[in-house]
C-alpha cells in the first residue's frame, strides 16, 4: 500500500463566499459550485482543492465543531515576482478581504504576504526576489 497526495480540503461556512474568492485567486471551480454544498478545483499537477460546507462535514462527522483561535495552515501560492504579490494582496485587501501580513521582502529570500480567506484560513502570497 502507498497512498499518495491527492487533494487540499477546507471546511467553509459560506460555500458562495470561499468559491468566489478562490476564484479571485485563479482556482477553476465549476459554473454553479457556489451553490453546492462540496466543491472541487483542479489543480496543476493533478491535485485538486476541496472545500466542503459546515453541514457537509456534520452529514457524516455528527461531532465535528469548527476549531476556534488561529489557524495552523495556509495555502501557499506563488507569484510570478515581488510586483504580482502586491498586486494580488492589494487587489483582495481592496475588495475586503482580511490582509493578515502586508507584503515584506522576507529575509529567507521571497516577497511575501498574507491574506484570509473569507473562513480566516491563510492564503500566502510569495515570490523569490530578484
Amino acid at each position: 500500500m502507498s497512498p499518495r497526495f491527492d487533494a487540499i480540503g477546507l471546511v467553509v461556512s459560506d460555500m458562495a463566499a470561499s468559491v468566489t474568492f478562490y476564484r479571485r485567486l485563479g482556482f477553476a471551480f465549476p459554473e454553479g459550485a457556489e451553490r453546492e454544498p462540496h466543491a472541487e478545483a483542479a489543480l496543476p499537477g493533478g491535485l485538486r482543492l476541496l472545500l466542503d460546507t459546515e453541514d457537509t462535514v456534520r452529514s457524516f462527522h455528527p461531532g465535528w465543531q469548527s476549531p476556534s483561535g488561529g489557524g495552523r495552515h495556509s495555502l501557499a501560492l506563488r507569484c510570478d515576482d515581488a510586483a504580482e504579490v502586491d498586486g494580488v494582496y492589494a487587489e483582495l485587501v481592496g475588495a475586503g478581504y482580511t490582509g493578515e501580513l502586508k507584503p515584506w521582502d522576507a529575509f529567507w529570500g521571497q516577497r511575501y504576504a498574507v491574506v484570509q480567506d473569507p473562513d480566516g484560513h491563510g492564503v500566502d502570497l510569495f515570490a523569490p526576489l530578484a
